[in-house]
């Protein structure tokens, strides 16, 4: 724990820092505890395992409660039962004014830690508005695009797991690059067929939505598909 601490406060990426713990075969916390952690699968680290070590103030030393309460219900996948835990806000978690154990990192870096994890914002302090968040997915791997600013004005590209904690393979494909404003004309164009086109750019967005509809894209074309 103390290793990542340090490795982010060095400025490593949580993604990186998964990544190594993959590389160096590191037990997850699943893996190596799995009688706490039955509801969890696999041994592989991921981002949000990281994440969530790091914004955890037990390893200041704190003690924690409601952090992870035991609520669960009860329902049906592809024919199998299952279990599942509702996790707690934050406002909700109750931490010790006192140390109660051995702390693993000091509070000052736990906080440095905090501020590291801070979602960067546009230098200019300006808003960036992305249409088709969540709506288009890459016709090569099935992943969501992500948002990616490019050339002052809004773009869209899917790294097909280069960012994921597990090191991508040689026969991954390129990252693929779109833009917005040519995805909104290929998404309308796509949408004359079933009459569902409204008008402008929003409403190309609005019409997939109300729809339930999805771009699946690649370098080339758009295909709409069900949600």
């Amino acid at each position: 724990m103390q290793w990542i601490f340090t490795q982010r406060l060095a400025g490593r990426s949580m993604t990186s820092i998964a990544r190594a713990l993959n590389d160096r075969a590191v037990p997850s916390p699943s893996a190596h505890d799995r009688a706490r952690n039955a509801h969890r699968p696999g041994s592989t680290w991921h981002v949000t395992t990281v994440a969530a070590i790091l914004a955890n103030p037990r390893y200041t030393g704190r003690q924690v409660w409601n952090r992870q309460p035991r609520h669960y219900r009860d329902h049906t996948e592809a024919g199998a039962t299952a279990l599942q835990r509702r996790r707690a806000s934050r406002n909700d978690w109750v931490i010790s004014d006192r140390p109660a154990h051995p702390a693993l990192v000091s509070e000052p870096r736990f906080v440095a830690a905090q501020s590291i994890s801070a979602v960067p914002r546009p230098a200019a302090g300006n808003r960036r508005h992305y249409q088709l968040v969540g709506v288009v997915r890459c016709e090569c791997c099935d992943r969501r695009l992500e948002s990616h600013w490019a050339h002052d004005r809004p773009s869209y590209r899917c790294r097909h797991g280069r960012a994921g904690a597990t090191a991508p393979t040689a026969d991954r494909p390129a990252t693929l690059y779109l833009r917005e404003d040519l995805l909104l004309s290929q998404i309308a164009r796509a949408l004359l067929e079933p009459g569902l086109a409204d008008d402008g750019d929003v409403g190309v967005a609005a019409a997939l939505r109300r729809s339930g509809l999805m771009a699946v894209c690649d370098k080339t074309a758009v295909r709409l598909r069900a949600v």
